[in-house]
């Protein structure tokens, strides 16, 4: 039998401020956190934790300067997507998040799928989406 998945942990650059805009945009209650370090989000029936990459990874650190290092952060070349499942009215959603500064795009439904989304980018570059099923 498999085991469930019980936690996703992403690499950050920086936990705070990723804290803030997952915890202020999707009412997420933080359930364990080492500050500027570790946080964890109670999201659902997962658990979605923020790491700070390790120093050889951080963007402006001395470790982290050279070519190689710099391409291997979370900012740059992400194949991850998060998604979120709101019951609140999606475009006040999406228009909160704008008026906040975050990148969003337009709201999209699928033929076949019965929820509308719309997708987005974290302060670090990370995507988003966010669905609201009917």
């Amino acid at each position: 039998m498999p085991g469930p998945l019980v936690r996703l942990i992403i690499y950050v650059q920086d936990v705070t401020r990723l804290q803030s805009f997952y915890a202020d945009n999707f009412d997420l209650p933080v359930i364990e956190e080492i500050k500027g370090e570790w946080v964890v989000f109670k999201a659902g029936p997962i658990e979605f934790a923020l790491h700070r990459v390790g120093e050889q990874y951080r963007q402006g650190s001395a470790a982290g300067q050279n070519a190689k290092s710099a391409s291997r952060t979370t900012k740059t070349g992400s194949n991850t997507k998060f998604v979120f499942a709101i019951d609140s009215n999606l475009q006040a959603h999406r228009e909160k998040l704008i008026a906040a500064g975050a990148k969003v795009g337009n709201l999209k439904r699928y033929e076949g799928f019965p929820y509308e989304m719309y997708d987005g980018r974290d302060p670090e570059g990370n995507v988003f989406q966010v669905m609201r099923c009917d």
